[in-house]
Order: structure tokens, then C-alpha cells, then sequence
């Protein structure tokens, strides 16, 4: 059987909101586009499941949608059902497979890969892969597996035609990150969404359905209208091609120019220590810097913002509530997104923050030092001292950084996945002020909002999470940047890193295109 996972509804009797029937929400539900419907009676007597399985079939029936029974293989027998989902503990795939009719649907609840792989033995037509986000439509008796872990259980499913379907506390607001964040390394994407309460607690699951429907649709187009290996779209990419120096650097042109246009407003939670200084270059780039915290007020920043910074420098737990609904938001409204894991493997406390941070929003741009970086991929690589990298670093940083976006050192390297760009601009005493690193992210956050201004709906399709050419201005804000640095010191003005500062702000503010492609060191690595 050929089936659509895309919105598979699980239901919940007791979710119904007043006033409105199990039968009739779930008729409005699949007019609205759900695609697969799993019964599920915890609570129920063997007679009354059968009664509203039975019920529920004759409207599925109508739609021609999937109906399977969940632990119930005697209910789904009963009531001649088109399969069932299994948890880890009900009886096993080969005891239902022989119980059930041929070309019966079997699915599996998995919550990690050694149950994925184990599955993907028992020749099953789809996986249940869960729970991703925290639920409150049943008690957890695995822990919360995260965006990101859903990616490796997709990546042992390659090779096979086995469906995937993410569950657990999947709703309209998280549905476009948990499709982007799960795509595995390999480019294995979810074959569906498993949704409760979304639809069923809604007094319109028909537009409820819609709209997750809507979403999943857009998700699609947007993936696969990006060559595989690629984070985004980019406008570098023509007919095919890698990016060339002249078409990356035309590009950087156009940013220098707009960005003094349009005065994009950049929202940055970053650390105190450089707050001032990273407002001052961003003031000096041509944007407008905000430099707000409270969780309070994030939902109506990021709805006016043209960029996001993300800065754990001086993480607390305080803060950690506004970078929590900062980010939310700026997915929420398509806003870039720039992360900067600051010294991220000098604690616990850090590490588990970034990891519940990067679970909960997309960010399009993560930008770090090596050290950083390879805390953040559990790397052994490279070691970090704090926030510095100490020795020689990645041996291939090349190959390295084709997952990680921007990697921050003497060479900088910027990737989108696919193609790595380094850039070999820049000066010494740039790496003696404090925060360095965190002016830089001011940078390409800068010059990522000005390039969103830019894009067009036609440009990125409704299922991306951001608008306009992250990769172009992750690399302009960091070339921008050291071309500055290298200028304010040959200007004469420059003594040590206490007069660089202000000399490096002058200079961001007078700098021209033409100074930046005349001085430019760029090399482009394709896959």
C-alpha cells in the first residue's frame, strides 16, 4: 500500500474542546488534509474501542485515508483496520505480522537508533520516531530525543523504503523546525508529522489540519528546490555551478551598498562585557543595533528586527529564558538567526544550553572559533581553553566546517554545506581586543538582515525558515570585517589594541566596496 504519512493524526478523546463531538472533529480534521489516523484508547473497554474504531473507519473510508489501531491487534481484526502502530513493549512485529491480513500496515514507536535499526530488521512500513518536544497528550517513558536526534535515526533508515514519522508535541509554531532541524546528514528528510492535540483540542481542526498540511507542503518545495548538501538557497549558485570569486564578491558589493540603505535594525543578545563595542560596529556597518534581554519583549522585537544574535559569552540562567524566546520568534517571523556558542566546552552548564537552544530553533548562521566548533560537533580535535582554540586546529578544516557554516581563525572559513569559502583577510591585533569574536557575529548578523531585505518571497519558498542569502552574508560580514581591520592598521593610526578599536570603527564606517574587492583573499572549495 502506498501511503502518505505527511499528517498522520493520533487522536485523544479527552483533548475535544467543549461542545465538540470525537466523530465530527475527526471528519473536519481529514477534510483538512490529515493523511493517516491512528486510534488510540488507553482508557477504553475492549467493547467501546471496537465501537469507536469502527465508527471512526466508515468516516476514514470516505476519504480514503489510512486507519490503524494503536497496540490493538485484536481490535484492528475486528474491525478489518489497515494496520497497527506498536510501542516497544506490545507484542512483537513478527507476532502481529502473522496475525494480521497480508499487506497490513505495521509502524513503530522508536526512541533510538538501536530500535530504528532494529525495526528496520523487522521489515516495518514506518517508523514512529519520538518524542521530540515535551508532550503533555502522554506520559513520557523515554526521555526527549530533540530535533537534532531525530537526523541520526533517519540516517540509519537510508537505503530502505522505510517511512518516518516525528511525535510528540508537534504543533503549528515548532512544525517548520522540527522539519529543517531533522533532515539527517545524509539528506534523509521526515516522511510526516505525528500530531495530537494540534488538531484535536482545536475547535477547527479542519484549519488546523490546513495549516500543518500548508506547512509540510512548503517544507517540501523549499527542500527540494536546494541541491542536496546545501543548508539554503543561495543566489551565488547559477545554473548549477559553484559560486566564483566575481559573483561572491559582486554580491558583497550589493550588501555594502544596501545595508547603508536600509539601516537594518539587528537585535542582539550578546555578551555584556562587549555590548558597547559590538553596538558601535554594527552603528558602524550601516545597521541599527538593539541590545535587549527580557524575555518579555522578544516576541515583538523579533517581529520588527531584521537579524538575530545569539551570544552565550556571559551565559546565566537568567538569560537563558530570553535567548530561549528570542530565537522561537525569529524562526517564528523568518528572521536570520546568528548563533555564536562562545566558549561553549569550558562547562555543563554551557554545553546543555547550547543543546536545548539549538533543539528548540534553527539557527541559519552558527559561527565559532575551532575550539567551539568541535565542543559543539563532540569533536576531540581541536581543544578550547575557555573561549580560545589552542593548537595547530582541524587538520582538514575544509571538510570540517561543510556542517558547521562559519569557522573563525586565521583563515576563516564560511560554508552553506556544500561549497566552503576561506577567506584569508585580516590582521593580528583584531584577535587582541576582547570579544573579537563577538563583533564579528554583530557583523554577520549586520549583513544576513540586509540580505533578507533583499529577498523576495518568489526567492524562498514557504516552508524555509529564513528569507534571503544567508551564505552571502555570512561571508560578507566576515570579510567586511577583516578588510576593515587590516585598513585601520596601515592607516598609521593604530598604536596597539587600545587605539585599534576606535580606528576599526572609523574605518567600518568609511570603507568602500572597492576597498573591499581590491584587498579580498578568496578561495572557493567545492565538494
Amino acid at each position: 500500500m502506498n501511503v502518505n504519512y505527511s499528517i498522520y493524526l493520533v487522536t485523544g478523546r479527552d483533548l475535544l474542546p467543549p461542545g465538540k463531538g470525537y466523530l465530527e472533529s475527526l471528519d473536519e480534521a481529514l477534510q483538512g488534509g490529515v493523511t493517516v489516523v491512528q486510534i488510540r484508547e488507553k482508557e477504553a473497554d475492549t467493547k467501546e474501542f471496537i465501537e469507536i474504531a469502527r465508527a471512526s473507519k466508515e468516516i476514514c473510508d470516505r476519504y480514503n485515508v489510512p486507519l490503524l489501531i494503536n497496540d490493538r491487534v485484536d481490535v484492528a481484526l475486528a474491525i478489518k483496520a489497515d494496520g497497527v502502530h506498536l510501542g516497544q513493549t506490545d507484542m512483537s512485529v513478527a507476532q502481529a505480522r502473522a496475525l494480521l491480513p497480508k499487506g497490513s500496515i505495521i509502524g513503530v514507536s522508536c526512541n533510538n537508533v538501536q530500535q530504528v535499526e532494529k525495526a528496520r530488521k523487522d521489515l516495518v512500513e514506518y517508523v514512529g520516531i519520538g518524542a521530540v518536544w515535551g508532550t503533555t497528550t502522554k506520559t513520557l517513558t523515554n526521555p526527549t530525543i530533540g530535533v537534532r536526534g531525530v537526523g541520526v535515526m533517519l540516517e540509519a533508515l537510508d537505503g530502505t523504503d522505510i517511512k518516518a514519522v516525528a511525535i510528540g508535541g508537534i504543533k503549528e509554531s515548532n512544525l517548520l523546525r522540527t522539519l529543517h532541524g531533522s533532515v539527517s546528514p545524509t539528506g534523509h528528510a521526515l516522511d510526516g508529522v505525528a500530531v495530537v492535540s494540534e488538531i484535536v483540542a482545536s475547535k477547527d481542526p479542519k484549519n488546523a489540519a490546513a495549516n500543518l498540511s500548508s506547512i509540510l507542503s512548503g517544507f517540501r518545495a523549499r527542500f527540494t528546490s536546494v541541491p542536496r548538501g546545501r543548508t539554503l538557497a543561495s543566489s551565488l549558485y547559477g545554473d548549477g555551478s559553484v559560486p566564483t570569486n566575481p559573483k561572491i564578491l559582486e554580491g558583497v558589493r550589493t550588501l555594502m551598498i544596501e545595508i547603508r540603505k536600509a539601516g537594518p535594525l539587528v537585535h542582539q543578545i550578546t555578551n555584556n562585557v562587549v555590548a558597547t563595542q559590538s553596538a558601535n560596529i554594527t552603528l558602524g556597518l550601516g545597521a541599527s543595533p538593539i541590545m535587549a534581554t527580557a524575555p518579555e519583549e522578544m516576541k515583538d522585537l523579533e517581529r520588527i528586527t531584521g537579524a538575530l544574535l545569539v551570544n552565550i559569552g556571559t551565559l546565566t540562567a537568567a538569560s537563558v529564558e530570553g535567548m530561549r524566546k528570542a530565537g522561537f520568534y525569529a524562526n517564528a517571523f523568518r528572521r536570520p538567526l546568528v548563533f555564536d556558542p562562545v566558549g561553549v566546552g569550558a562547562s555543563q552548564f554551557r554545553k546543555d544550553t547550547v543543546k536545548e537552544l539549538l533543539n528548540l530553533y534553527q539557527a541559519s548562521v552558527i559561527k565559532g572559533n575551532a575550539g567551539e566548533l568541535a565542543a559543539l560537533a563532540e569533536s576531540r580535535e581541536v581543544e578550547s581553553k575557555g573561549v580560545d582554540s589552542v593548537g595547530p586546529g582541524f587538520r582538514d578544516p575544509v571538510a570540517f566546517v561543510k556542517s558547521i557554516v562559519v569557522m573563525t581563525g586565521p583563515t576563516d572559513y564560511i560554508s552553506d554545506g556544500a561549497t566552503v569559502v576561506s577567506l584569508k583577510n585580516g590582521h593580528e591585533v583584531l584577535g587582541k581586543i576582547t570579544g573579537s569574536g563577538c563583533i564579528v557575529g554583530s557583523s554577520i548578523a549586520s549583513y544576513c538582515a540586509v540580505a533578507s531585505t533583499l529577498s523576495t518571497s518568489e526567492e524562498q519558498p514557504q516552508g524555509s525558515l529564513v528569507s534571503g542569502d544567508m551564505f552571502l552574508g555570512a561571508i560578507a560580514g566576515i570579510l567586511v570585517l577583516t578588510v576593515a581591520a587590516e585598513v585601520a592598521v596601515e592607516g598609521g593610526h593604530v598604536r596597539g589594541p587600545g587605539t585599534f578599536l576606535g580606528v576599526l570603527i572609523d574605518v567600518l564606517w568609511t570603507l568602500t566596496p572597492e576597498d573591499v574587492i581590491k584587498r579580498a583573499k578568496l578561495d572557493v572549495h567545492a565538494s
